[in-house]
């Protein structure tokens, strides 16, 4: 997968200090999520984020993303 562009950083890091949803595409299949935080987890980049419905957390390597949009503010 290529790596995320500056633009798709800008959107991540934009929606964590925001609390804005963004939707994250995985493997194909698209996800909304609130992001909560960026770290690096076993030296890789990850997001942790929430599911805005059921509340459950997930944390996503971002290495393994598709693509990366923004949804606006919650």
């Amino acid at each position: 997968m290529p790596p995320l562009t500056h633009a798709q950083y800008e959107i991540l890091e934009r929606a964590v200090a925001s609390g804005a949803r963004i939707a994250i595409v995985r493997r194909g299949a698209e996800l909304v999520v609130l992001p909560e935080r960026l770290r690096m987890l076993a030296g890789r980049e990850a997001l942790d984020a929430r599911h805005p419905s059921t509340g459950d957390n997930l944390t996503v390597f971002l290495d393994e993303l598709d693509a990366v949009e923004s949804l606006g503010a919650r």
